[in-house]
């Protein structure tokens, strides 16, 4: 651990359970990173991701967003040009889309599909799967109404996923946002979460819960 780690972990009492205000606020004070870092939450959940059931996966919208918005493609024949400029989708279009991504093209984020188009994109398995660019109802970007689901993501849906050990990590914002906003941001993603408790998960469910900036130390929260 360098110099700086070292001195920004000193602020940081091991022993003790913050607020979620008080970790913010603390996350902020030990950033040293010269750039503007991030603020991230860690949950560390009581789940066996080998069972299907409790691998958590999906979509929320935070009351603020702070990141970069997404590129999307839309492959939707029946979406007209005037309604993708509204929803301010980047790329839209039918067959001719999928042709494009069959030559390689792959400029996009998110791509959002109905599920007319489907059996045509999972051909295309081993060229989107590796990079996180294949569709998936459980995101949300397999759907009928795709214009929805665009003017979602453009509003700052943001992806969760348990990961092997089953802990979530997430963004909440960056150092230099508002601090309540960031309250409000953590807040959402812990009741969130909450409420997708498998029903087969017995004892505990939430074992920990940590905030951190980017390249700082992480700042134990009180469990409510």
């Amino acid at each position: 651990m360098g110099k700086k780690y070292k001195a920004a972990a000193a602020l940081v009492d091991n022993k003790k359970f913050y607020s979620v205000a008080d970790a913010i606020e603390l996350a902020k004070k030990t950033s040293y990173t010269k750039f503007d870092s991030s603020i991230d939450i860690a949950i560390k959940l009581n789940l066996d991701t080998t069972k299907a059931e409790q691998q958590l996966r999906g979509n929320l919208t935070l009351p603020h967003y702070f990141g970069k918005l997404p590129t999307l493609l839309v492959i939707d024949d029946t979406l007209s040009s005037e309604k993708a400029r509204e929803a301010k989708i980047d790329f839209f279009g039918g067959a001719e889309k999928i042709a494009d991504i069959k030559e390689g093209w792959l400029d996009f984020d998110i791509m959002i599909t109905t599920p007319k188009f489907m059996p045509e994109l999972a051909k295309l398995g081993k060229l989107l799967g590796p990079k996180g660019l294949m569709p998936n109802p459980k995101l949300g970007t397999v759907t009928p109404n795709t214009l929805k689901a665009a003017l979602e993501f453009k509003q700052g849906k943001a992806a969760y996923r348990t990961d092997t050990y089953g802990n979530i990590h997430m963004q909440i914002g960056k150092v230099s946002s508002d601090s309540e906003a960031l309250v409000q941001n953590a807040n959402a993603i812990i009741q969130f979460i909450l409420s997708k408790r498998p029903t087969t998960i017995k004892g505990e469910y939430v074992q920990k819960i940590s905030i951190s900036s980017s390249m700082g130390p992480a700042v134990k929260v009180a469990k409510a």
